[in-house]
């Protein structure tokens, strides 16, 4: 049952440095900032200024009538999800029910509570909108995939914070494997850029407050980080037996074998000491992978930027891959996009599955001093190609949940 290869044949992404899988890679290759000063609403009290938003204008790719009934999650959702439904050549609308989605997100409709609270306070009850519920909840960025293309399979929402989405795609991967689907929409979406939850992340002191250096403000393993920069934005994979895929004549970008999560049991926000809640995960993905550590070329990391995620990261890497670990290239490419809290996992997915099949590895920018706690080749400045056979993708979240995966090149 668990012997069907699960392989990426479509994907969409939606992200601050650009829509659509061509223009994302090639401002990935060049290290392409997508971190400004905050445009969607006024910021001058906030300690954190600056923030990755996305050029997005729903009304180019959905009818404005649907467009008004979805959050903004869920616009970035449908519109990823068709993105790679095109990609991997599916007819949308008749995929049936052997097709399903999995979708993360962390915080779902902000967007939609802020303004519906506003209006409950202001107006009154009679005012809030019909659409409050069904555009607020954090399913629905699922259920509006799954009617536009017509899913009909298994589908579910993964909220795990910042493990959202590589959760999710781990999950679609078993379904897949084992043979509740052929094809698997999955990938998270996330459009978190409002001004309570700017307030929240700035109450917990977790946003960088470097608001005079904009591109630069978002620094993972170097010495000067001092906190993650918020971003915004889906990507969606779709995930398909190699049967159904060779079936089909299907583009083939990689394959998924492996996928490994855990939980520190230790605190609500800061990660276990040593990193060794990260490591059990990563060592659970290598072992269903039934790959050694010794074959891993390159970690797509969860990189925050933060003082406490990227020292106790980089020694869940040194724990698992033990000195290995001095050989593979480790990038964050939130340096770029800012961190996408539950739609992190996914775009970074869609990342590293385009350095799998380019053999190229994006930069992890911004760095400019060495930490001596984050002793590993971070890949600085500039993008490498390099040949890469395996890579691992890791997701942290708050609560302590850790999500990783095992992406190969395929090869036949």
């Amino acid at each position: 049952m668990n012997t069907r290869r699960v392989v990426v044949t479509g994907m969409g992404v939606i992200s601050p440095i650009g829509i659509g899988l061509a223009d994302f890679w090639d401002n990935l290759r060049k290290g392409s900032s997508g971190i400004r000063r905050i445009t969607r609403f006024p910021v001058d009290e906030y300690p954190c200024k600056i923030a990755a938003e996305v050029d997005f204008d729903p009304s180019a790719y959905i009818d404005r009538r649907e467009a008004r009934k979805m959050d903004r999650f869920s616009q970035f959702a449908v519109v990823s999800a068709r993105m790679a439904a095109q990609d991997a050549g599916l007819d949308a609308g008749s995929l049936g029910e052997r097709a399903g989605i999995v979708l993360g997100t962390g915080i779902g409709g902000m967007e939609t509570l802020e303004r519906e609270m506003k209006t409950l306070w202001e107006r009154g009850p009679g005012r809030v909108s019909p659409f409050f519920i069904p555009m607020m909840i954090a399913n629905m960025a699922a259920g509006q995939v799954s009617i536009d293309l017509g899913l009909k399979g298994p589908i579910n929402t993964v909220v795990t914070a910042c493990a959202s989405a590589t959760n999710a795609i781990g999950e679609a991967f078993w379904i897949v494997k084992r043979g509740d689907a052929d094809i698997m929409l999955t990938g998270g979406t996330e459009a978190p850029i409002t001004p309570t939850a700017l307030a929240g992340f700035c109450a917990l002191k977790a946003l960088s407050t470097r608001n005079d250096i904009l591109g630069r403000a978002s620094s993972p393993f170097d010495k000067c980080r001092d906190g993650f920069v918020m971003g915004e934005g889906a990507a969606v994979l779709v995930l398909e037996s190699l049967s159904s895929a060779l079936s089909r004549n299907a583009p083939i970008y990689a394959e998924i074998v492996g996928y490994g999560m855990s939980s520190d049991a230790y605190h609500i926000t800061a990660p276990s000491p040593g990193g060794e809640g990260a490591a059990r995960a990563m060592r659970a993905a290598l072992r269903t992978a039934g790959i050694s550590p010794d074959r891993v070329d390159y970690v797509n990391a969860h990189g925050t930027s933060t003082p406490a995620n990227d020292v106790h990261e980089t020694m869940a890497i040194q724990s698992v891959l033990g000195e290995h670990a001095r050989n593979v290239a480790v990038s964050s490419v939130k340096s770029m996009l800012g961190h996408l809290l539950g739609a992190a996992g996914a775009v970074e997915t869609v990342a590293t599955v385009l350095s799998l099949k380019h053999q190229v590895i994006p930069p992890t920018i911004n760095y400019e001093t060495p930490d001596p706690e984050c002793d590993l080749d971070y890949v600085p400045n500039e993008a490498r190609e390099a040949r890469i056979d395996v890579a691992l993708k890791n997701s942290f979240g708050f609560g302590g949940q850790n999500a990783c995966l095992v992406l190969k090149r395929y090869d036949g």
